[in-house]
């Protein structure tokens, strides 16, 4: 059995390098996103909305594993923006539909480049594989049904 003071140490956690990891990638965003008047969150709610031009707050909420009293005031910066609209469901009062303006729907076709621009950046990966690997371990790790509860 390992001594505690060594399971304690920094170097032996996994928790620091994906959360050092994650500040390094975000840093590496921060330029590029520039270029297009958002932030780091604002991009992920885009990342949603590209693809399902109205989508309840709740929907974007579960996808970036933000609660919504996160997500709330970075809809609201982005509706006053002018990159996305909000709106109460015909249906159902108590749900909030974001879309996107037409601002939004542009700045799609300047974030086509983002991607490849950011492992350009990183200049880590030996190959597309090695983007791929990562991906899927990180995926495997979210997405795992046990820690579902965790996310909401």
């Amino acid at each position: 059995m390992e001594d505690i003071a060594t399971q304690l140490k920094l170097e032996n956690q996994i928790c620091f390098p994906l959360y050092a990891v994650s500040r390094l990638v975000i840093q590496q965003y921060k330029p590029l996103l520039d270029k297009l008047g958002v932030t780091y969150p604002q991009y992920l709610v885009l990342l949603v909305l590209w693809e399902k031009e109205e989508v309840p707050v709740k929907e974007i909420s579960q996808k970036l594993f933000l609660e919504t009293n996160t997500l709330t005031p970075i809809l609201k910066r982005m509706q006053s923006n002018g990159i996305v609209e909000r709106k109460r469901s015909k249906t159902d009062e108590r749900v909030v539909i974001i879309s996107l303006t037409p601002k939004g729907r542009e700045l799609h076709n300047k974030a086509i480049e983002i991607p490849n621009k950011l492992i350009e950046k990183l200049d880590c990966f030996s190959t597309e594989e090695d983007v791929f690997l990562i991906k899927r371990i990180l995926d495997k790790i979210l997405y795992n049904p046990e820690n579902k509860e965790s996310y909401g």
